[in-house]
């Protein structure tokens, strides 16, 4: 309830993953999960910005939480996260049941699905997870990646600067980026372990998506949450020449413009038009001309 009620005081600039895993108290995994039910249809959830994390493939009680969770809150479940699958065709099997569950609850919606790449073969499997249906999201688990090495990755490198230098880590992070974005889902990445440096965290962040292309970033502390938006929000000065541009472009009925001695054409034009889409996404104030021929 805390995390909901800073997210309604920010405006729902982020999301929050309620956690039937290892959120779960043994033996209490039911009734945890209709606690969720009962968080999720509460008035708190004012954006319907929150996700629940499921069970992994190996534990029993990840279809009683589908039971529970689909039914009981599937019109506001924001996302279903899957943790830990070892090969696509567990996700495979678990999108699907996730499926028959809503479509026999009757609810006609695709529930976004997202994914932790926390294991060999997850990681070797990524291109197909990637293409199932309903995906959404590829979230990179760096501590459990790190513990199935069994010690060939020292713990230095659970935390910076080791996790952005390790080549076996490196090359994990932009292999999942790479698949992520080639299938139009996002690539998020791991936490920051180091609760309260506001700087750490801002660091990973910036070195997560200037230097490997990840688009989002988990927190496990509110004092993080602003760092990771600050980096994840696009420089005003960029946001501001992607609207020149586009206005012109639109005057010019999308046909090439000069703009700043610059040739633009479409190819330009897609990449500011998403630019400014999160931009927006992200809380900043756009030009009231832009608003009112894109956005209202």
């Amino acid at each position: 309830t805390k995390a909901l009620e800073l997210q309604n005081k920010m405006g729902g600039l982020f999301d929050i993953t309620m956690d039937c895993e290892d959120g779960a108290q043994t033996g209490k995994e039911k009734e945890h999960a209709e606690m969720i039910v009962r968080i999720q249809n509460s008035d708190l959830n004012v954006h319907k910005m929150s996700g629940v994390r499921i069970h992994d493939y190996s534990n029993a009680h990840w279809k009683l939480d589908v039971d529970i969770v689909v039914p009981g809150a599937g019109e506001k479940i924001a996302y279903i996260t899957i943790p830990k699958p070892t090969k696509a065709a567990q996700v495979a099997e678990m999108i699907s049941y996730i499926q028959d569950v809503a479509k026999k609850a009757n609810i006609k919606r695709e529930i976004p699905i997202h994914v932790l790449v926390e294991t060999h073969g997850a990681l070797l499997d990524v291109e197909a997870i990637a293409a199932l249906p309903w995906m959404q999201v590829l979230d990179f688990g760096l501590m459990d990646f790190i513990s199935g090495h069994h010690g060939a990755i020292p713990a230095s490198a659970m935390r910076s600067p080791g996790q952005f230098e390790h080549e076996l880590l490196r090359q994990a992070k932009a292999t999942v980026v790479a698949a992520a974005l080639a299938h139009g889902v996002i690539p998020a990445h791991n936490v920051t372990l180091d609760l309260k440096n506001q700087y750490q965290t801002y660091s990973d962040a910036s070195r997560a998506r200037n230097g490997f292309g990840f688009l989002r970033m988990w927190s496990i502390y509110p004092t993080q949450i602003q760092a990771i938006l600050d980096v994840m929000t696009p420089d005003y000065s960029e946001v501001k020449v992607a609207c020149e541009i586009l206005l012109a472009a639109q005057d010019a009925e999308w046909g090439p413009i000069q703009h700043a001695g610059e040739l633009h054409d479409r190819a330009t034009y897609r990449y500011f038009w998403e630019l400014v889409q999160k931009a927006k996404i992200t809380g900043q104030k756009l030009p009231d001309e832009v608003v009112k021929r894109f956005f209202s």
